[in-house]
């Protein structure tokens, strides 16, 4: 993350988030609100990837929206199968 202020708004965000004064999920809308608007961020291009690993720690995994995961659901199956098929490779060479 490149963006000072950005780190400095989570910072302040994530407190209010511990003492319930702010719902996790209008956190996550500030930082997306603050990413798309912010010139610095615009150029991260790790910046969304740390976004959905902040998405994962703060949010309920009832609250995440169920397209997202879906995804995540779907992406996990994926790396199994190719585990899978490594794991079966690898035996095959044995015999």
């Amino acid at each position: 993350m490149q963006c000072e202020r950005l780190i400095k708004q989570i910072k302040a965000w994530y407190i209010h988030v511990s003492n319930e004064t702010m719902a996790p999920a209008r956190m996550v809308s500030f930082i997306q609100k603050h990413a798309a608007e912010c010139d610095i961020c615009l150029e991260d291009p790790d910046l969304q990837e740390e976004i959905e690993k902040i998405t994962e720690m703060i949010l309920p995994e009832s609250k995440i929206p169920k397209a997202v995961r879906m995804q995540q659901e779907q992406e996990e199956q994926e790396k199994r199968a190719a585990e899978n098929e490594d794991s079966s490779e690898g035996t095959a060479d044995i015999e």
